[in-house]
């Protein structure tokens, strides 16, 4: 079963940078643009692992993490923040809602796709892999 990420950001180029480097290692890639499209699109399509940016139209990422940290459905999704937002109080707010990873922009794709690795590979509660990753 193929990882099914997404990759929720306003800015297209951001996106697809990071659709193709999470392609490249098998796993399927969901896009949204703004917060709200994102959180249908998580609700809709139940993807394992999101990334989220903080500044987006609509709905920011910090409303869409309290969001999926609400409901049950989704309080435990791992979610890495990916944002420009750097500030000490930015990133305290990230953890403070439930992110599992911040990480500023500008970004390194080989160290997102690790730390979704690190995901994948840490498994649930029961200590149990989530997926199988090469």
């Amino acid at each position: 079963m193929a990882v099914k990420i997404l990759v929720c950001d306003d800015e297209r180029s951001i996106v697809r940078l990071i659709q193709v480097n999470l392609e490249r290692q098998g796993w399927e890639v969901v896009t949204a643009y703004d917060g709200k499209e994102g959180l249908e699109k998580i609700r809709a399509d139940k993807p394992d692992i999101c990334v989220l940016d903080v500044m987006m139209p609509y709905m920011d990422g910090f409303e869409v993490l309290k969001n999926l940290r609400r409901e049950p459905e989704t309080q435990n999704l791992p979610v890495v923040m990916l944002t420009a937002k750097a500030q000490d109080k930015d990133v305290f707010e990230g953890y403070h809602f439930g992110a599992d990873v911040y990480l500023t922009k500008p970004f390194n794709p080989a160290e997102l796709v690790t730390f979704i690795k690190r995901i994948i590979a840490g498994g649930g509660n029961d200590g149990q892999k989530r997926y199988d990753i090469d």
